[in-house]
């Protein structure tokens, strides 16, 4: 079985080498999509990641080309047109958990980063600059946390802030028993805006959550919170963050997805000038911190992710049960 991966940075090669047994793999830098999609010709299966674009015209050409399959070496899977791919007969799977404690852990480091500026910090001291003006920071001892979504990286996240001791607030369509004798309180989401110092977001991004947090949910969160989202960019509406950072509404934001991150994101702009004005603008504000999509780039995880996509690319070879197929449903 041949697979062409796509959106290929060096580790995904170094890591899938590790794992691919027999399977013959090509390496294409390029991102999928209609300007791309005919490097998949003579393949068997397509290897894709968050950023590549599999819409109806896509897939289409996919099928044309003979791809028989679409593997996601990651969770998320909103940029899959999964009724066009059915249509085509294309299975569709994904890596539905590889680390949710990188992620978890990165929404933390977010949080600590933003609040005690030691990226500030560092740089100040490399250049001799030994001044705690401007440093201060908060105590999160004692702090209400608000959680929006606690599958396994939301779960996660919520144990390790009540080891911090902060009450934890929560919202998920499903509430978890086992969370609640942790001590997390499940609340209404207008509850948690209000109440919660920090937000922590760990929802897929879905028709429902698309802007979930827009200039609405901006007018009700307490004056001065900091926003944390390590899910996907259009969980949040851009533009209403700016005029929220800029009214001082919102007091801090951390961020390691943006809605428009596939035109930047997992590549070296440093010698470019960068189009995406709201970007800019967000760069420009001292209490913001973006980082560029990483929260799962651990060995642990590259390793699972690298694994998962074998194992499920195996089954399909083989004709076995796909236990991470993905389908559409009417």
């Amino acid at each position: 079985m041949k697979i062409a991966v796509f959106s290929t940075q060096s580790y995904d090669k170094e890591y899938l080498e590790k794992f691919k047994e027999n399977f013959e793999i090509n390496y294409f830098e390029a991102a999928l999509n209609t300007a791309t999609v005919s490097l998949s010709k003579g393949y068997d299966v397509v290897c894709a990641f968050v950023n590549d674009k599999l819409d109806k015209q896509t897939i289409e050409a996919l099928a044309e080309n003979g791809v028989k399959a679409i593997a996601m070496r990651c969770t998320g899977y909103n940029n899959v047109d999964l009724e066009t791919a059915a249509a085509h007969n294309i299975k569709v799977v994904n890596v539905p958990a590889y680390s949710p404690h990188a992620i978890a852990e990165h929404a933390v480091a977010l949080i600590l980063t933003l609040n005690r500026k030691t990226h500030k910090a560092y740089n100040r001291v490399r250049e001799g600059n030994f001044s705690l003006q401007n440093l201060t920071g908060f105590d999160l001892y004692n702090k209400t946390i608000g959680v929006i979504g606690t599958g396994e990286i939301g779960a996660i996240f919520c144990k390790i802030m009540l080891g911090f001791g902060c009450k934890v607030l929560a919202f998920d369509m499903v509430e978890s028993d086992n969370l609640k004798k942790a001590g997390v309180q499940f609340e209404s989401m207008d509850n948690i805006l209000k109440q919660s110092d920090i937000i922590s977001l760990h929802c897929p991004l879905t028709p429902k959550t698309f802007h979930l947090f827009d200039e609405k949910a901006f007018s009700i969160i307490k004056e001065g919170a900091m926003l944390i989202n390590t899910s996907r960019g259009g969980v949040i509406d851009t533009a209403a963050a700016i005029e929220a950072l800029k009214s001082k509404k919102l007091g801090y934001l951390g961020i390691d997805v943006y809605e428009q991150e596939d035109k930047l994101f997992f590549k070296d702009l440093s010698e470019s000038v960068i189009q995406d004005e709201q970007i800019q603008r967000l760069i420009s504000f001292p209490n913001v911190l973006i980082t560029s999509h990483q929260g799962f780039f651990t060995k642990e995880a590259l390793d699972q992710i690298a694994i998962t996509t074998i194992h499920n690319i195996k089954e399909l070879a083989t004709g076995e049960e796909i236990k991470n197929e993905i389908k559409w449903e009417k």
